[in-house]
């Protein structure tokens, strides 16, 4: 059966539960298409601890406003705090903890939110993998999902983090590094020098100690350092951004994965021989909870190198990694808490933490997706890059449709040998970029004319992987 709709938005992240419920109070009729069956993207997957007022440098919650400032009073409402956040509001005060939150809450609050606005009918399917896309010309008639249904629609969303229905309607996509001299951006391609969350102590790389012969062990990549500037197809690192807890009535125990292999921590042994400097868990959030984010030290839950493929890896390939990224999550997590190798301290930290006993009850307590930081990129007529958010650089776009106000943020890229050193290669973060806050153009988020004339990515705008790094958290 056939369905008609003013705006078809796919994806489950917030940035689709906002286009549809601001096109529902527009009068639209919006089908909201979820790829997954919980709705809310990485904010009701473990990122509470949200990037607001958090920096010592500066204040961007200035900038927040509409429906993002809409959702934070929303939570703040369950959570008894909504007058202490409406007078950080008004004030222009700084406090970080006024816009942190649990995944749970999150969730009930987006889906009390959806349930307001009638116009918007949920349909919970992924496209087909094959001609899932009916074009005229320019024109995107309608798409096919899994459940059998065709959905026709005068205007057609991408609010995945993937791109995956760009990438259906033939619209021109990256992936990866661009060089610097593609859009003549410093912070482009191989880093020369990576100083965020370097590896600074000597660790021997051979699963026979000083053997080069051997193999480097798991979590090394043997591919070349390459040449400062180039370009490649890799990806910065996704993670679990993993809620944890010390509150003994909310704890489930750590326990050994199945299927735990101390091969996969060999490195994180010898790192920590010698000298190398574990975090312990920190706090953040509501409820005596962590927020995992992936860049708590040089070897942290990010699993570097290892999701290239996720863009293009289809249904399966991407069940697979976040099988293997799960599995060496949990088993960092199970290392952290009972390795001797850990400094005592530490480990005794980590081990009086578990998972949430009232998060993902469906799932183990584990996040039902991975953070998620780079995929897809669209390419149409205008690029976000490095210049958009320099100082001295583009002047302010005409068409702003909202305000990016992060640095330049990218995890790691890669995990190689460089001069004889294990080196982490490609996080970007407060790296001398003189940046700025800057509008995110409307023609960014549009394709090229003669690709498709009905058409809006809020999820993967038109930028390079340096542009995209300043764009993500709002994106997210």
């Amino acid at each position: 059966m056939d369905h008609m709709y003013d705006l078809v938005v796919y994806g489950s992240t917030s940035g689709a539960v906002a286009t549809a419920i601001q096109s529902s109070r527009l009068g639209r009729s919006v089908a909201l298409v979820s790829p997954v069956e919980h709705i809310g993207g990485i904010q009701i997957n473990g990122l509470g601890a949200t990037d607001i007022d958090n920096q010592a440098e500066f204040q961007n919650s200035a900038t927040l406003g509409g429906l993002n400032l809409e959702l934070h009073q929303r939570i703040s409402r369950q959570y008894g705090r909504l007058e202490r956040l409406n007078e950080v509001v008004k004030k222009k005060l700084k406090d970080p903890d006024v816009w942190r939150f649990e995944a749970r809450v999150a969730e009930q609050v987006i889906r009390d939110w959806l349930a307001e606005n009638s116009s918007i009918t949920i349909i919970k399917s992924r496209l087909i993998e094959k001609d899932a896309v009916e074009k005229d010309g320019t024109v995107i008639k309608a798409m096919h999902l899994e459940n059998g249904q065709r959905i026709i629609g005068k205007v057609f969303v991408e609010a995945t983090y993937e791109g995956d229905l760009l990438a259906a309607c033939s619209i021109s996509w990256t992936c990866g590094r661009e060089s610097s001299a593609t859009y003549s951006e410093s912070l482009a391609g191989v880093r020369a020098e990576t100083l965020y969350r370097q590896i600074d102590v000597d660790v021997d790389p051979y699963t026979t100690p000083n053997d080069p012969s051997s193999a480097l062990l798991f979590g090394i990549s043997p591919e070349p350092f390459g040449t400062p500037g180039d370009g490649d197809l890799h990806l910065q690192s996704y993670s679990y951004r993993i809620p944890l807890t010390d509150d003994p009535g909310n704890l489930v125990p750590f326990t050994k994965p199945d299927g735990y292999d101390p091969a996969s921590f060999e490195l994180h042994r010898r790192f920590a021989k010698a000298g190398g400097q574990f975090y312990p868990p920190r706090k953040r959030l509501p409820g005596r909870k962590t927020d995992l984010i992936g860049s708590e030290g040089a070897l942290s839950t990010d699993l570097v190198g290892m999701n290239d493929e996720w863009p293009v890896a289809g249904y399966k390939g991407r069940d697979r990694i976040l099988e293997d990224t799960k599995r060496f999550t949990k088993g960092f997590l199970w290392f952290l808490a009972t390795d001797e190798v850990v400094p005592e301290s530490i480990r005794k930290e980590w081990s009086r933490f578990g998972y949430c006993r009232d998060e993902f009850p469906d799932n183990g307590h584990f996040p039902r997706e991975l953070y998620v930081r780079d995929a897809r990129r669209m390419i149409s007529g205008y690029i976000v890059t490095q210049e958009t958010a320099s100082q001295n650089g583009e002047a302010d776009v005409s068409d702003p449709v909202a305000v990016a106000y992060w640095p330049t943020d990218t995890h790691s890229v890669r995990r190689i040998m460089r001069d004889g050193r294990v080196h982490n290669e490609g996080f970007i973060f407060k790296d001398g970029h003189h940046w700025r806050p800057f509008g995110i153009a409307y023609r960014a988020l549009l394709p090229r004319r003669e690709e498709a004339s009905n058409f809006v990515s809020v999820t993967c705008p038109s930028s390079s992987h340096v542009g995209y790094g300043e764009y993500w958290s709002l994106a997210n």
